[in-house]
């Protein structure tokens, strides 16, 4: 068949029904320019690094061998009625793409992108610029450093669809300058509730890197489980795991750190501390406070119940051995010694607590005060900056070392009271962020009843949250980003996929791109993005009926009334 058979005004109409979906890309990038022609991928295309580097970081080859991986095996059919048969008469006079090219700026410093992921939060170089032309000459990326190079490799591999073995691009040429609105966008999993085995948690790396978050927040421990293995603590996970095979293993965590860096992925540990700590227990009685105690909701949030026996010098001085301990094994400068859902009640009753105070002229607080000052001390001095749930501000009478970051959780109207303190925030709203809320209850015998954070969280509504509202202009500047969080009371590997994907993307839009974007073309976008998921092994959940999603706008409600 020959480009003549198809009329200018049949090419035109099949031009203007691909742009519903311009670049399909998510994160939306912060500057995009693009043309009207289609290009198609080489069979032989490469990706060359360009310029005077005489060093290339293992890592980063290893990404441009996935990219190239990427774009050729996806083979991802656009999402639109004939999954883009439609496309084929403008790929018959398309040029065809030989090469990409990366280089470095004139200043740039070659490091891994691991080391680029893990320096501090303000400090991480993300930039690229990348231009894909129309005429078959080569594409270019440039940044100013390996972890830049990343980003812009993951924005490359969103180009390109595939129909009847040809991979090709539309909307050609594409200029991007791109760069985060902010340093943290993160994803909290909770390996506590349940246990997550390594290649699952690689898997969620892997679709955050694919996004551009850029923060694994690891809630590894809590009062039902303690799978961590930490030298000279060896017993805490031996008498607190779930079984001798639901464990995290030092390789195990070095395997994960490292593959998270690799994905240019930093990996904030947790030690939630001194609540939720009943587990414990099990290994060592004497530090924690009315462990399993009954009614459990009189003593703890959940079940079970049990909390470290803070006003004890010897407890305290256990948990700064466990913290210095942990923090050794993570590269990160942040390190979460948790702070939440404190049950004072507990201490009360707990004769111990209430011994030690009374011999020391304490009150509750004053012990608090002297534990979190000790414990945060600790991982201090080991150059970690300490991220606490935000009871530890807004609660309780402690000093905070004054670089303290606080995670804003029990809701979004919390940020301005610890703005107003002078804290960093990370953004972790449950009423906007929790993955599990929606799930309905969990405890016997209201199984039937709702869950404490219903309704279902929507990916439209965390991808409508401002981060910045009622804020000042200063205490803006305080925001570092945020992240979704899933606890995992009623999450396994059995569902970890579809729970988090791929609601979790609206977060890693919203704090890359910027709040204030459109939910109708991120719908279309975002189903895009499901589509590449479930093709590199991701089992996102679906967002609408297919007859839908091919079919961008058709189930949009109509805005004005009509007859």
């Amino acid at each position: 068949m020959t480009q003549t058979s198809f009329p200018a005004f049949l090419l035109l109409f099949i031009l203007l029904s691909t742009l519903t979906r311009v670049h399909a890309l998510w994160p939306q990038p912060r500057s995009l320019q693009t043309g009207s022609e289609a290009l198609k991928l080489s069979p032989t295309f490469d990706i060359i690094v360009s310029g005077n580097i005489h060093f290339l970081p293992l890592d980063l080859r290893e990404a441009i061998s996935r990219t190239k991986e990427q774009v050729k095996n996806d083979r991802l059919g656009r999402v639109v009625v004939g999954r883009g048969s439609s496309d084929q008469p403008l790929l018959f006079q398309a040029k065809q793409l030989d090469a990409l090219y990366l280089s470095f700026g004139e200043h740039a410093t070659m490091s891994s992108i691991a080391d680029e992921a893990r320096k501090p939060l303000e400090s991480r170089d993300e930039a690229y610029l990348l231009s894909v032309p129309c005429d078959g000459s080569p594409a270019t990326l440039v940044a100013n450093s390996s972890l830049g190079a990343f980003r812009g490799l993951a924005t490359f591999t969103q180009l390109w669809y595939n129909f009847n073995g040809t991979t090709y691009a539309l909307h050609l040429p594409v200029d991007i300058v791109d760069s985060p609105s902010y340093p943290y966008r993160g994803f909290m999993l909770d390996t506590a509730r349940h246990y997550f085995p390594v290649i699952d948690i690689k898997r969620m790396l892997d679709a955050m890197s694919w996004v551009k978050l850029n923060q694994l927040h690891w809630h590894a421990v809590d009062s039902q489980s303690f799978p961590l293995q930490v030298p000279r603590f060896m017993d805490l996970a031996h008498k607190g795991a779930y079984s001798p095979d639901e464990v995290y293993t030092p390789d195990d965590i070095a395997d994960i750190v490292s593959y998270a860096g690799a994905r240019g992925i930093d990996v904030l540990i947790e030690i939630d501390t001194p609540g939720h700590t009943s587990v414990i227990s099990k290994a060592r009685a004497e530090h924690i406070a009315c462990p399993e105690f009954m009614p459990w909701r009189t003593f703890a949030n959940e079940p079970p119940a049990g909390q470290l026996r803070f006003a004890s010098p010897a407890t305290t001085n256990f948990t700064a051995s466990l913290l210095e301990a942990v923090a050794t094994m993570f590269p990160s400068t942040l390190f979460s010694p948790g702070g939440d859902e404190l049950n004072t009640n507990c201490y009360d009753q707990d004769k111990e607590t209430q011994s030690i105070l009374s011999s020391t002229g304490q009150n509750l607080e004053q012990a608090l005060d002297r534990f979190v000052r000790t414990t945060h001390q600790a991982v201090i001095d080991l150059g970690k900056t300490p991220v606490v749930w935000e009871e530890m501000v807004l609660v309780h009478n402690v000093t905070l070392h004054p670089e303290t970051i606080a995670l804003t959780w029990i809701s979004s109207d919390s940020v301005k009271a610890v703005a107003q303190k002078g804290h960093r925030i990370i953004h972790a709203a449950a009423d906007f962020f929790y993955l599990d809320c929606g799930g309905g209850g969990w405890i016997a015998p209201d199984l039937a009843g709702n869950g404490y954070c219903d309704p279902f969280k929507t990916w439209q509504h965390a991808y409508s949250f401002d981060p910045l509202a009622n804020l000042t202009t200063e205490e803006a500047t305080l925001v570092l980003g945020g992240e979704h969080l899933l606890w995992t009371e009623q999450s396994s590997s059995a569902n970890l996929d579809p729970i988090v994907w791929p609601r979790a993307a609206a977060s890693a839009e919203l704090y890359w791109t910027g709040p204030g974007g459109n939910t109708s073309d991120a719908l279309s976008r975002l189903h895009d993005l499901s589509f590449r998921l479930q093709k590199r092994g991701v089992n996102a959940i679906p967002i609408q009926p297919l007859w839908c999603a091919l079919r961008p706008g058709a189930c949009d409600l109509p805005t004005t009334s009509s007859t």
